[in-house]
């Protein structure tokens, strides 16, 4: 058995937001299972809806010991209906991390004392019990921080152009393109031909992407965004679109260019707008706001959510395994991760660390090392 500490996240029926470290004690690893020590965790954004959820972070109050930090939030009353399903419950936190082998199950014995990449949940812990095919070995000579965000942003990286493809789409848009998954996905379209327009949010943001040899980037910020943005979409004739951000008017800014784009081919007039099918999904939540449409892009198109684990699910496991081991080859290259700072368990629940992370800010990225 292995003694760990693991950070949760409990939301009780008064409304409060509790984050802590738990105790728990893991049992010995079935045979196809295997224990890992957690070196690095990435903080996603995918992470932070479960760790903070719908806390006002302006009422955290710290307690605890050094050790032992607690957090206390408030949930607004307008917020908790949407945490019915995990009242009262102590929820282990972070999507994926990565680590070494401690302890294996007789299939696995190969893999002890080796580094893994992990998917599964939990990764905000020191050790974790999990099954073989939730993992993957690493590179010789690749760390810990190497391995620890090589799942959510590359599998999603890589989803995009695979659903553009099954779809009949030749080109596509991703917004909050600067991110660390934005660069990861300029990477693939350069590698892979595939015509990509890159939408940021500053004119530095727009600077980085070319300098990684990007071709079509455009500013929201920019005074003639729309018109840039047409030219973009007419020229790479990208009719889908993956949006990090969700709220606000960037979707249907998306679903005009595409129209005027379509309107620039010689064909009859319709009142009903171009027949080129006009597709966003919606990924993220940079902004938890409403997505505002005028629908003035005719009535070929669909605004619909995209997830990672669905996609993998419909993939099938030959395809997600195709996609992995692409990951574990191109490890330090195309899916090289940046981090702003490494932090312990400990600090990820003091206030001002909380603030930081929190911000989802481009170019920022926190990694959690448990055995600090």
């Amino acid at each position: 058995m292995t003694q760990a500490l693991e950070l949760r996240s409990r939301v009780t029926a008064a409304g409060e937001l509790h984050l802590g470290l738990e105790e728990t004690t893991l049992s010995a690893p079935a045979p196809d299972e295997v224990v890992v020590r957690i070196e690095a965790a990435p903080i996603n954004p995918s992470d932070l809806g479960l760790l903070l959820g719908p806390a006002d972070l302006a009422t955290m109050q710290a307690g605890g010991t050094a050790d032992r930090p607690t957090l206390v939030l408030q949930i607004p009353p307008q917020r908790m209906g949407m945490m019915k399903a995990r009242l009262d419950q102590s929820l282990p936190v972070g999507n994926e991390g990565a680590g070494t082998v401690i302890a294996a199950g007789e299939n696995a014995q190969g893999l002890i004392g080796r580094k893994v990449g992990m998917l599964g949940g939990g990764m905000y812990a020191s050790h974790r019990k999990l099954a073989v095919r939730d993992t993957i070995a690493l590179p010789d000579g690749a760390s810990a921080a190497d391995g620890a965000s090589m799942f959510v942003n590359p599998l999603t990286a890589l989803a995009m152009p695979e659903v553009m493809r099954a779809e009949g789409h030749k080109g596509l848009i991703h917004t909050a393109a600067a991110s660390n998954l934005g660069q990861m996905l300029n990477r693939i379209a350069i590698a892979d031909g595939v015509p990509l327009v890159n939408i940021v949010r500053s004119a530095d943001q727009a600077k980085l992407l070319r300098d990684a040899g990007a071709t079509y980037v455009v500013d929201s910020t920019s005074a003639d965004f729309r018109d840039e943005l047409t030219d973009a979409v007419a020229a790479t004739n990208a009719t889908i679109a993956f949006d990090a951000i969700g709220g606000g008017k960037l979707t249907n800014a998306i679903l005009h260019a595409m129209e005027a784009a379509a309107s620039r081919e010689p064909g009859a007039y319709s009142r009903y707008g171009s027949t080129t099918f006009k597709q966003v999904y919606i990924y993220g939540g940079l902004d938890v706001g409403p997505t505002t449409l005028d629908r003035g892009f005719g009535f070929a198109w669909s605004v619909s959510g995209f997830l990672l684990t669905p996609f993998l699910i419909k993939a099938g496991a030959a395809k997600t395994q195709e996609l992995k081991d692409r990951v574990a080859r191109e490890l330090k290259t195309t899916f090289a991760s940046h981090y702003t700072d490494t932090i312990s368990l400990a600090d990820a629940l003091r206030p001002e660390v909380v603030e930081q992370y929190q911000r989802k800010a481009t170019g920022t990225k926190y990694l959690i090392d448990p055995s600090r």
